[in-house]
Order: C-alpha cells, then sequence, then structure tokens
C-alpha cells in the first residue's frame, strides 16, 4: 500500500474524528487546572507528538503493520520515538525555555516516554480502532454480496431442475396426441414466467407465491389424470406479508415426482398453507410404496437447494421437519415472514 494511496482512502468522516480527538487530546494533556489557561508552547509541543502519531497512523501502519512487517515497524517505531525526544529536548526546550534548568537538564528517558507514549498512543490508537471498524463494514458488505450471489445461484439451479422434469412430461404427452398438451403448455408457460419474471427480487408478496403454487400443482395434477387425489388448502393468509420465492415449491415438486415415480396408482397429495399471525404453516405430505421408494428422497439436489436457501434468508426464523410415518413423507415448515415495506 502506496503512501499515495493510503491518504486517498481518508474520508471526511475520518477528517473530521481526528480533529476531533487530537482537540480532546489536547485539551486533557495540556490545560492548567491551577492557572485554567494555554500557553502557545503546550500547542507546539502537541504539535510535535501529533505529527509522530500521524507517521505511525498514516505511513507506518499501513506500510509495515498491515503487510506483517513487525520487525521493520517496531525498528522505525523506535526511530520514531527517539526523534521526538530529541526534538523535544534539544529543540524544542532550547527555544521555549532558554537559559532554564528546565532546558539545561535532561529528565531522563522513562520520564520522557511517561510523557510522550500515552498522547501518542491514544493518537495512532484510534486510528487503528477506526481502521479496523472500517475493515469490518467491508468484510460485512463483501458477506452481503457473496450471500446475495450464492442466492442467485441456487435460485437459478431450481428453474432447469423444474423444466427438465416438465419437458419430459409434455414429450410423453405430445407423442400420445394427449389432447392435455394444450392446456400443458398454457399452465407450464404461466409457471415459467412467475420463474423467470416475476420473482426475481429477493422477497415476493406472499399471494404471488401461493397463486404460483396453486398453478404450479394443477400443472402436475394434470399428469396424474385419475391416478390419484391432490388436497391443495390454503386458509387465513395475510396478503401484507412477503417471502422468499420459489421455497416452498420444491417440496410440491419432490411430493408430485416421488409419488409418481413409486406408484402407478392411489396417489395422495396433500399441501396446506396457512398463517398464525406472522407465522407461514406449511404441510406438504405425500405416500409412496415401501418397495419401490426412491432411493434420493430425501436427498434431491431441489431439496439441499431450499434447506440452503433456508439457512441463508431464514436463519433464526424457520423450523423445518421432515420425517416419514405410515408410508407417507411429510414436510412441515415454518416461517416467520415480514411484512411488505
Amino acid at each position: 500500500m502506496s503512501k499515495e494511496n493510503t491518504f486517498k482512502k481518508i474520508t471526511w468522516r475520518e477528517v473530521v474524528f481526528q480533529l476531533i480527538l487530537h482537540l480532546l487530546v489536547f485539551i486533557f494533556y495540556t490545560y492548567d487546572r491551577t492557572n485554567r489557561t494555554f500557553e502557545f508552547y503546550h500547542i507546539i509541543f502537541f504539535l510535535n507528538y501529533a505529527v509522530a502519531a500521524a507517521i505511525i497512523s498514516y505511513i507506518l501502519i499501513p506500510t509495515f503493520f498491515y503487510k506483517k512487517k513487525y520487525f521493520i515497524f517496531t525498528a522505525n517505531l523506535i526511530l520514531l520515538i527517539v526523534a521526538v525526544i530529541l526534538t523535544e529536548e534539544f529543540f524544542l526546550e532550547k527555544v521555549f525555555f532558554p537559559n532554564t534548568k528546565r532546558s539545561d537538564t535532561f529528565p531522563g528517558v522513562f520520564f520522557m516516554l511517561a510523557d510522550i507514549l500515552p498522547v501518542i498512543t491514544i493518537l495512532s490508537g484510534f486510528k487503528f480502532t477506526w481502521d479496523a471498524i472500517v475493515k469490518q463494514r467491508q468484510v460485512e458488505k463483501l458477506t452481503s454480496h457473496i450471500q446475495e450471489s450464492e442466492l442467485q445461484f441456487l435460485k437459478s439451479q431450481i428453474n432447469p431442475h423444474f423444466l427438465f422434469n416438465n419437458l419430459n412430461n409434455l414429450y410423453s404427452y405430445a407423442i400420445e396426441a394427449s389432447p392435455k398438451t394444450p392446456v400443458i403448455i398454457l399452465e407450464l408457460s404461466s409457471v415459467l414466467r412467475y420463474m423467470l419474471y416475476e420473482c426475481k427480487a429477493r422477497y415476493v408478496s406472499i399471494s404471488k407465491e401461493i397463486e404460483h403454487l396453486k398453478n404450479f400443482t394443477q400443472l402436475n395434477e394434470l399428469q396424474i389424470e385419475e391416478r390419484g387425489v391432490i388436497n391443495f388448502l390454503v386458509e387465513n393468509i395475510n396478503t401484507q406479508y412477503e417471502i422468499a420465492p420459489l421455497i416452498l415449491v420444491v417440496f410440491i415438486e419432490n411430493a408430485f415426482k416421488h409419488s409418481q415415480s413409486a406408484q402407478s396408482e392411489d396417489i395422495k397429495i396433500n399441501i396446506d398453507i396457512s398463517m398464525t399471525d406472522d407465522v407461514l404453516n406449511f404441510h406438504c405430505s405425500n405416500n409412496f410404496v415401501p418397495i419401490n421408494k426412491p432411493d434420493n428422497l430425501t436427498h434431491g439436489i431441489g431439496l439441499k437447494n431450499v434447506k440452503k436457501r433456508l439457512e441463508l434468508l431464514y436463519p433464526d426464523a424457520h423450523q423445518l421437519k421432515i420425517n416419514e410415518h405410515d408410508n407417507f413423507y411429510q414436510i412441515h415448515l415454518t416461517l416467520k415472514l415480514h411484512k411488505i415495506v
């Protein structure tokens, strides 16, 4: 890090902060409480310390300390402190206190260090703290960008996954020249339009998401025909709240996929969505035949993605339970939602 780059990064907030800090330290260390006055030499002596602190803060620390060149940093720091002591004892003392005992005697290294180090340590120490705060903010901002990129990547994986499954089904219907093919195309178009254009934001209205789930369920229900019963129940939904898009659809997609792959008839899929205050309750269950149970029932790509998105978007505001009971694969998800701003 060059000196030029170091000074370019100084913001007006830092300048104001340093000015206030220097003023407070100057008042604290130079104000004569007995006479309640300031002497001009106090300013000059303090400037000697302030210049040294500035060199430490804006040259030595970024050039050596931050680059882990600790030996060079320490050596330069010692030389700088020596220069401050020599400047004070052999120049400033001679100028402001000529022909006095104060200018003719050297009080000692330890006495000088006790007088100089507190001021320099405070001034340069607060600069170090300021840099740490700025660095922390940069890390938080970078973490936010990384999280957003990861969420976009996870969301992009859902669309091809869904499209691949449904295009295979559409192909089989087209081969058979089924009259349901046009209806399936329309439903698929509606679902894809939502997934591609209406859910680019991190959160969408809960009413829009539920409408998408209904369309998605109807699309898959067309493929089941008379081979089972699909129940889709929605109640007590507060439209003032929003939800991360494409979270719930993965569970419904898995329910259809696993039911159809495990059995050819008597398919049962139950979807129940409700709200209690600001908490969304989502239940989804599907039956399966144990003999034909898919090996990846609980380890699909879509399920892994939705778990990761829940961890990122609702770290302390969700609870996901997945279990199998009486040949039923059951999902219970609770989400604490927030209102649309």
